[in-house]
């Protein structure tokens, strides 16, 4: 294999943090690239230059004007301006603004946008450009999501012609199987591709042209953001019907788990909470908490029972059906709620009726706050995570380093990442579920409450959490092995 060689790597998301985000997607594309350039390769990252990014007052410069980029028949201009993640990681961004420059990335209220065919594919065809006028020859190709998944189409059908990219190796990373880019087949012609692609062994898929499936099909390599993840959507369950392909490539399909910056999400630093803390002093954790009670205006006499913390998107995919239909009995425990978060109409007049219903009890917060998502994360004993599927999941991760004992599901990444606590031994991280039953998830929340009254198992608990290490420089480590391989996995191909 490959190894000890330097690498050129072009990180293509359609979202990157701080720029634009709209989900873990972009926190990884923010992270990721910095943990790679410190184990020594060079990345460059490609986005478009989204409404989010113009008003952002971020420092950016052009360095192209008017590059040429193609669009089925004809070629369409823009201007690409230089910024950076980091001193010495550039960001380049795809101007175009009848694309981009719009109030949100992919749609609105009303649905998608008309035109993510078009916006897309410009994208997809704009990275391989910037990529040839910088004179940045890439290693690795590493595409994000079905809004990228035309790049490694588009790059395996241009090496046997265009000698810039005749040795460069693509790897795709599915992060949510359940949004692929499905658009009319008329997006060959835009994307240039040859039509005998769109068939079943290409990106066709029941009559439409697939762009996750796209991603999957012509990259070296392809990757979910957990191991588990990765056997599961091979499966009718979890696959979203491209199951087949999946299983059909399982050899070179893998998984790793995201990581996250303890620079950001961190007890002992976190410049959001009223006191820091740490595995040997816990003091300031019961000061976070007092001050979380007070955030959500509930008693100050709430301190002497456990709180449990959710920060999620409310729908069903995260568990709110099962964890509905076990409210009434979780209200009778002596236990406060603290929800931040929006999502499903249902939910919202659920948790808001509950929350006038038992004001001391339940405190609610509709909507996105990141110093209080902080808060939640360092005042709570509990958080819950209850989700039918979660690809990784990241806000169980945090729970782990500020003490708080995530309840999962065991889907996914949040099997891969919390250990189930054994009282017997006392190892162990959190507690887990299996069956997506609403009796299952409400054993472990009696399991959780039964050894939260028992202080000596729980600090110990408490410290078997905050002992994990999920930094992004194990996780790059991973991905620099998975360049190596799929380098090797071109010369096949």
């Amino acid at each position: 294999m490959i190894s000890n060689i330097p690498l050129n790597v072009l990180f293509v998301s359609p979202e990157v943090v701080p720029f634009a985000k709209t989900g873990g997607l972009a926190d990884v594309a923010g992270a990721l690239p910095k943990a790679l350039k410190r184990i020594g390769c060079d990345v460059r990252l490609v986005m478009p230059l989204y409404h989010s990014v113009q008003t952002g007052k971020y420092p950016l410069k052009k360095i192209f004007d008017h590059l040429p980029i193609p669009l089925g028949r004809r070629d369409l201009p823009a201007d690409i301006y230089e910024g950076e993640l980091e001193e010495g990681l550039p960001v380049y961004f795809i101007e175009k603004d009848e694309f981009y420059d719009r109030s949100n990335l992919y749609g609105n209220s009303q649905g998608d946008y008309f035109d993510n065919d078009a916006r897309f594919v410009y994208f997809c065809r704009g990275t391989l450009r910037v990529a040839q006028a910088l004179g940045f020859q890439p290693s690795i190709i590493h595409s994000h999501d079905w809004q990228s998944g035309l790049v490694s189409a588009d790059l395996h059908f241009r090496r046997s012609h265009d000698l810039f990219f005749q040795n460069t190796a693509s790897i795709f990373t599915i992060h949510n199987m359940a949004y692929q880019g499905s658009f009319s087949s008329e997006i060959v012609d835009l994307a240039g591709l040859p039509w005998d692609c769109f068939s079943p062994s290409g990106l066709e898929f029941w009559g439409k042209a697939n762009l996750l499936k796209a991603g999957i099909v012509y990259s070296q390599l392809v990757n979910t953001v957990s191991r588990k993840y990765s056997r599961e959507i091979q499966t009718a369950e979890f696959g979203c019907g491209l199951e087949g392909i999946l299983h059909y490539r399982r050899d070179d399909l893998f998984g790793i788990v995201n990581g996250v910056d303890y620079e950001i999400w961190n007890p002992f630093s976190d410049p959001y909470l009223a006191a820091s803390y740490h595995p040997e002093d816990l003091t300031g954790k019961r000061i976070c908490k007092n001050d979380l009670l007070a955030q959500f205006h509930l008693p100050e006499d709430r301190q002497a029972f456990p709180v449990l913390g959710i920060i999620s998107r409310l729908a069903d995919q995260k568990g709110f059906d099962l964890l509905a239909l076990v409210m009434e009995r979780l209200l009778k425990e002596e236990m406060s709620l603290v929800i931040l978060g929006t999502g499903e109409e249902k939910y919202h007049r659920l948790f808001t009726d509950l929350a006038q219903a038992y004001p001391g009890k339940i405190g609610l917060h509709l909507g996105f706050d990141n110093a209080l998502a902080h808060k939640i994360e360092a005042g709570s004993d509990l958080f819950l995570m209850p989700s039918r599927y979660e690809p990784c999941g990241l806000n169980q991760i945090y729970s782990l380093k500020y003490g708080t004992i995530p309840i999962v599901r065991a889907t996914g990444g949040l099997d891969d990442t919390i250990i189930p606590y054994d009282p017997s031994t006392g190892e162990g991280t959190g507690f887990t579920f299996g069956p997506y039953e609403a009796e299952e998830l409400w054993t472990a929340i009696q399991k959780a409450l039964l050894v939260y009254h028992n202080e000596t198992l729980w600090i110990r608990l408490m410290k078997n959490a905050m002992a994990q290490d999920f930094s992004w420089d194990t996780s790059a480590r991973e991905y620099l092995k998975l360049y190596y391989l799929a380098m090797e996995r071109l010369k096949k191909f």
